[in-house]
């Protein structure tokens, strides 16, 4: 794993719209966490109105990172499919501009790729325990969608919605990608399914927004989720979702049991048969 560490880089695309409030703490906040390999870090602003552009090329000053702007509002999908084409790293890693992950866990979602027991890594926030409790309408609402795309998908999961996800680079920038708001979660889930990929879940820390806070994701999301459920597990091929697909993820030599010697118990989220 030293060895590894000290070969790798890790990408983190952070997409933000409107975020200014809390923007320049989350900032240092992101930058202060410790990992165990070195990072880039890729904002991209997706038109915000409320001065968070004019706030990140501010904090260029004191922070570096490079940052790309949308030509206009498109959606949390679109901004995390440009920083993706902008990454660099061996492995890239989704973070929301908020408090509501935290990167001092990002070493935890490292760990299994550095120890080449994984392709992918996901955080679940409802895997051990949580420090705040969920608002029941999103809990009930993210356990329904989680339980389809299982069913769809043939992976179990206990958090298919979650940001926190890390992918090796190849893997990740060999997929066609379609999704331009919150269908990214979905479509990324669905693509991985579609190949043999080692996938594991490590349980993190939650701390959703309050009533308070502006959440961005409304009941049209909703119902849209159901169809991107339908269209990038059944409609969409291998062959569509795809631009090349890395040898390692065509073989179906590695299997799904037993990989890495663990058991489901220690994070391995595992085909359904």
């Amino acid at each position: 794993m030293v060895e590894e560490s000290l070969k790798s880089m890790l990408s983190v695309v952070v997409p933000v719209y409107n975020e200014f409030i809390h923007l320049a703490g989350f900032v240092e906040r992101l930058m202060s966490a410790p990992c165990p390999v070195q990072r880039e870090f890729i904002f991209v602003d997706d038109c915000s109105i409320d001065g968070s552009w004019e706030l990140l090329q501010g904090l260029r000053g004191r922070f570096e990172f490079r940052l790309i702007q949308l030509p206009r509002h498109t959606g949390k999908g679109a901004a995390v499919i440009a920083g993706i084409a902008e990454a660099t790293g061996n492995y890239i890693l989704i973070q929301d501009a908020d408090y509501e992950y935290d990167p001092h866990e990002i070493p935890m979602l490292l760990a299994p790729l550095l120890e080449g027991r994984a392709d992918v890594v996901y955080g679940s926030r409802f895997k051990g325990d949580c420090v705040q409790v969920h608002r029941t309408y999103h809990f009930q609402i993210n356990w329904f969608l989680t339980s389809l795309s299982n069913i769809f998908s043939g992976i179990y999961l206990t958090d298919m919605e979650t940001c926190y996800k890390v992918f090796r680079a190849d893997l990740l920038k060999s997929m066609r990608l379609r999704s331009r708001r919150f269908g990214i979660e979905i479509e990324l889930t669905a693509y991985i399914a579609k190949l043999d990929v080692r996938i594991f879940e490590v349980p993190i820390h939650y701390y959703p927004r309050t009533r308070r806070q502006l959440k961005k994701i409304d009941w049209q999301d909703g119902l849209a989720a159901l169809f991107h459920l339908l269209r990038f597990n059944f409609l969409i091929h291998r062959a569509e979702a795809f631009v090349s697909i890395p040898m390692q993820y065509q073989t179906e030599a590695r299997g799904w049991a037993g990989i890495g010697g663990k058991s489901e118990q220690d994070g391995i989220a595992r085909k359904l048969s």
